[in-house]
């Protein structure tokens, strides 16, 4: 049921969201969450500056009121999970340089006037790491 993957900063990104409430899948069948891999995979490969984070893809993230989710981890820092994106490359570009900003924090807090426009109004719950509750 578990895979192993590297433990470092990373986004999990749902591939089998909807796009949203009401469509499961695009004109040519694909899921929200498929796309929405796809484009952070994308960028990732192409710029170097998102190297530092893994892009890694689950089915379901159990967060299905609010397709096209993330979920953005760090040992030692709080997790977020985010949603409600379209699955294009301006969703991943604000997703990416977003969790750049998270992964280079202490503890997973990232100022608001740091927050890409992109990210804003996306977040659907903080959780602490193990071992820990957030303040």
């Amino acid at each position: 049921m578990l895979t192993r993957v590297d433990p470092g900063p990373a986004v999990v990104v749902c591939n089998t969201c909807r796009h949203s409430r009401a469509a499961r899948d695009d004109a040519e069948g694909v899921r929200g969450g498929a796309r929405l891999a796809a484009a952070l995979t994308r960028l990732k490969e192409r710029e170097p500056r998102y190297a530092g984070i893994a892009v890694q893809e689950m089915a379901c993230l159990f967060a299905c009121q609010d397709h096209c989710t993330v979920h953005l981890r760090a040992p030692g820092k709080i997790g977020y999970v985010l949603g409600r994106f379209q699955g294009d490359a301006d969703s991943a570009r604000a997703i990416l340089d977003y969790a750049v900003q998270y992964a280079a924090s202490e503890h997973g807090r990232v100022a608001y006037s740091l927050w890409p426009e992109g990210i804003k109004g996306h977040f659907i719950t903080r959780t602490p790491p193990p071992g820990f509750i957030a303040e």
